[in-house]
């Protein structure tokens, strides 16, 4: 992956966790965003590993949009800090995340109905070979990406978008995201308005990506897609960080507890979030 130029991400050395491979691949500490008198994100903690799904479940205006864009650097924060391997960053715009190897998959996914398979993957990232497109390479790295991640489904990589699929349209987002050498994916909402064996089918590439060492961030309203795929579950309260925990821990009834009160009496360890 080259660095974009222009791109200005500061640094700093590593911090009491190291850059190790122990320390999270994203850390955030006292993150706050507000927009005029609306406090999105106040003091978020967060911790996104490698190799493992996140969930991040809240309420509607909890915060979960403003806190994947602020990741993603369409946002900059007001307060406190983002570490990258170790290292705070400051992102700037989704060039700078995007450097880092953090992608984002939205729920609109972003696609052109109107271009195939191997154009919206390279839209914009267009390979070139002595002043032309080269076809060939961007239909083998397209090629080589979908098999990787084991999406069979589509018929052929120029098939044109808009013939695809719900849950094909949403394997092709993610492994837009992945083609580009990420290292977190961030996905919003990515089984929304799937059927039953389309949710499966993106499930199932969810966690081939974790399996393959990447880290996920999954926003997710689906308590069963949160408790079929993630290891671990964020729950936003109002902004704040109401609880991390490994979803061994916790049940369906904790986390509503936790998205409409800020905290439940069914986990130990959790106190009220303050509004």
């Amino acid at each position: 992956m080259t660095t974009s130029p222009g791109t200005d991400l500061a640094e700093s050395g590593p911090g009491p966790d190291g850059a190790g491979a122990a320390a999270p691949l994203l850390s955030l500490r006292g993150v706050s965003k507000s927009f005029g008198a609306v406090r999105a994100l106040v003091d978020v903690d967060l911790d996104v590993p490698a190799g493992q799904v996140t969930a991040l479940a809240g309420d509607n205006g909890a915060g979960k949009s403003v806190l994947i864009k602020t990741i993603s650097g369409t946002h900059t924060p007001d307060h406190g800090e983002i570490r990258w391997e170790g290292r705070s960053v400051h992102l700037r715009t989704p060039s700078d995340a995007a450097v880092l190897g953090i992608e984002t998959v939205y729920q609109d996914l972003a696609l052109c109905d109107n271009l195939d398979i191997v154009q919206n993957m390279f839209l914009g990232r267009e390979r070139t070979r002595h002043l032309a497109l080269d076809e060939e390479a961007m239909e083998t790295a397209a090629r080589d990406t979908l098999t990787s991640l084991s999406v069979t489904t589509v018929r052929s990589i120029r098939q044109p978008v808009v013939s695809l699929s719900g849950g094909q349209r949403q394997s092709v987002a993610i492994a837009k995201a992945v083609l580009w050498n990420s290292k977190l994916v961030i996905m919003d909402e990515p089984t929304a308005a799937l059927g039953v064996a389309q949710t499966r089918v993106v499930l199932e590439l969810v966690r081939r990506l974790a399996d393959q060492g990447l880290a996920v961030l999954m926003v997710s309203h689906n308590m069963t897609d949160v408790f079929a795929v993630a290891d671990r579950i964020a729950v936003l309260y109002l902004g704040r960080m109401a609880a991390v925990r490994p979803v061994s821990e916790v049940d369906v009834q904790v986390v509503v507890d936790l998205m409409t009160t800020g905290t439940s009496s069914r986990m130990e360890g959790t106190t009220r979030v303050a509004d």
